[in-house]
């Protein structure tokens, strides 16, 4: 699905938090958002989900809100676990669709096993260690296949080995036709997955490219600055 924002702005207790923001995004690609701490991150993917109220401007899919918002998921920085089991919390949102129950077992197996829990099915979902809830909130998002999916730090404090499985899903989930829209604060990881390259400073779109470029030649002092590991503000 593609997107277009015009003249995006979220203002809080009088303070503007992000914008004014005018942006096309493509209907495929890896779209890795950048920033430091405050820069709006967060709150542009809540905006393009449609779980943050704007202040003014439009957001415009090319399809119904209807449709765009049920073509999406959102995975948060901390995962949020149903209280059930593993194979619970990825059938739930197969039941929420109204998929038949024939379906609902071949499909919860197979994203078990490509999360890697395959033998955890009965395992309580609060229970998993952080890496296997982020999996498990990847998997339950990714069951339905759906257009667009948003991660906020999907690898914040996890280990390499957690950080590498869980890039492979997005990759694969990316070469069957999902576009993903994530924020990080890993470059090395931006570098690997992106396609594209936001980066927002003090809530505005400061840069923006197509990687790798994005990388080798930073279109500003400060995206450059960004880059190389120094404070910008």
């Amino acid at each position: 699905m593609k997107a277009t924002l015009s003249d995006i702005t979220v203002n809080r207790r009088g303070k503007m938090i992000l914008g004014p923001i005018d942006l096309d995004l493509d209907e495929t690609g890896v779209t890795m958002v950048l920033g430091p701490n405050g820069a709006g991150k967060t709150t542009l993917l809540k905006i393009l989900h449609g779980v943050e109220r704007t202040s003014c401007g439009t957001l415009r899919w090319n399809t119904t809100e209807e449709q765009a918002h049920s073509d999406q998921a959102y995975v948060f920085q901390t995962p949020i676990m149903l209280r059930r089991t593993v194979a619970q919390n990825l059938a739930f949102p197969l039941q929420l669709a109204g998929t038949p129950k024939s379906e609902i077992a071949p499909k919860v197996a197979h994203w078990a096993k490509r999360i890697g829990l395959a033998d955890a099915l009965e395992r309580p979902a609060p229970r998993l260690s952080g890496g296997e809830k982020q999996k498990l909130a990847i998997g339950r998002a990714l069951i339905r296949a759906p257009k667009v999916l948003f991660l906020d730090e999907p690898c914040a404090n996890l280990d390499g080995r957690s950080t590498r499985e869980i890039e492979s899903l997005l990759q694969d989930a990316h070469a069957a036709g999902t576009r993903i829209i994530m924020t990080t604060h890993d470059i090395g990881q931006a570098k690997r997955l992106a396609t594209d390259v936001l980066f927002l400073l003090n809530g505005k779109l400061h840069d923006k490219g197509a990687a790798p470029g994005f990388f080798l030649a930073p279109g500003t002092p400060e995206t450059q600055a960004f880059l190389q590991g120094d404070i910008v503000e």
